[in-house]
């Protein structure tokens, strides 16, 4: 069996398709369509890195009279293995189930944050009624219920946040799978993508449509009561799209973040990285213009003016980055 045949067996094997492959051997997909296509061999260096990526021999990978597979002998790089985590199969169910358990909630605490000024609309109207509540305590009592709300949701978010806080380096880190695990997310990823899909149209046409209940209210009535609870029924449509936005888009992501594609792919860590240094520098730099500003000259009215300007002027200095990067790569 000859190198491309052995190569093409073995990245199957692992259930990788050649873009995987590509990125953990860090070329483009070409490349290993080449090599898997016998038009090329890789080199030394490249022969090594399969070795251990496979866990073969390079006696394996070159000797092709040599077809059952070698346990691989070429020494594990210290400062490689040092950086890089690997992720058991077990770890990756873990993961996996907290990300589907934790996506519910964290949809419940959103729905909270976004109906939680809804009883504040009401009850202000309300004031505004003969006979009803002062404007005071219609606020005050509107204000009471929406910082509970808040409250609610912020005590969700943070529980959640307890239980998945173990796997942040899945996000930020670039990390290695062990046997198994490539294939395993892909095939629940595929099974979830008809799911991921539905929830995501539904979701997206709710937000869209929320606002026709205040669009329909208008043509109905003038009544600011009858308004504020068309309004506070957009609140709710919303609240409801929005829920099986964030349900979906968290556990789609769960399974990227296994994966390290999407955004969360080596090179865009890689980026990420590379460009924290900057962006430190840059909003300190930001925050001291803007103080300085603001104390020499006095017009606080005008000088936030300063933070829109450098959230526009921020994306253009991270391509710039982004571009020296590549070159300097």
């Amino acid at each position: 069996m000859i190198f491309a045949d052995k190569l093409i067996q073995l990245r199957k094997k692992n259930g990788w398709s050649q873009e995987d492959l590509a990125e953990q051997m860090q070329v483009t997909r070409q490349s290993v369509s080449k090599w898997e296509g016998a038009q090329s061999v890789p080199d030394l260096e490249r022969m090594v890195q399969l070795s251990r990526i496979f866990g073969v021999s390079i006696d394996y990978l070159l000797k092709d009279e040599i077809e059952d597979l070698e346990p691989a002998t070429v020494d594990p790089d210290p400062a490689q293995s040092s950086q890089l985590r690997h992720v058991s199969l077990e770890e990756a169910n873990r993961f996996l189930q907290i990300k589907s358990q934790t996506a519910h909630p964290i949809s419940y605490g959103v729905f909270l944050c976004i109906i939680s000024p809804i009883c504040l609309f009401i009850l202000a109207a309300l004031s505004e009624q003969p006979n009803t509540l002062t404007e005071n305590a219609a606020g005050g009592i509107g204000m009471i219920i929406l910082l509970l709300l808040v409250a609610c949701a912020v005590a969700i978010f943070l529980s959640c946040r307890s239980k998945t806080a173990s796997f942040d380096y899945l996000e930020s880190e670039t990390f290695e799978t062990e046997y198994g695990v490539t294939g395993m997310v892909k095939a629940r990823k595929q099974q979830y993508q008809y799911t991921h899909t539905k929830n995501t149209i539904l979701g997206t046409c709710l937000c869209i449509l929320s606002l026709l209940p205040l669009f329909g209210g208008i043509l109905i009535s003038e009544n600011d009561l009858f308004l504020v609870t068309m309004l506070s029924l957009c609140f709710g449509i919303t609240g409801i799209g929005v829920i099986l936005l964030v349900r979906t888009n968290i556990i789609w992501a769960s399974f990227e973040k296994l994966l390290q594609e999407g955004d969360y792919s080596r090179q865009k860590k890689q980026r990420q990285a590379s460009s924290e240094p900057l962006a430190k520098v840059y909003w300190s730099l930001t925050t001291a213009i803007y103080l300085a500003y603001s104390f020499i000259t006095f017009d606080w009215g005008r000088s936030w003016i300063i933070w829109p300007v450098a959230g526009v002027l921020y994306s253009a200095v991270l391509g710039i980055h982004s571009l020296f990067d590549k070159k300097s790569s």
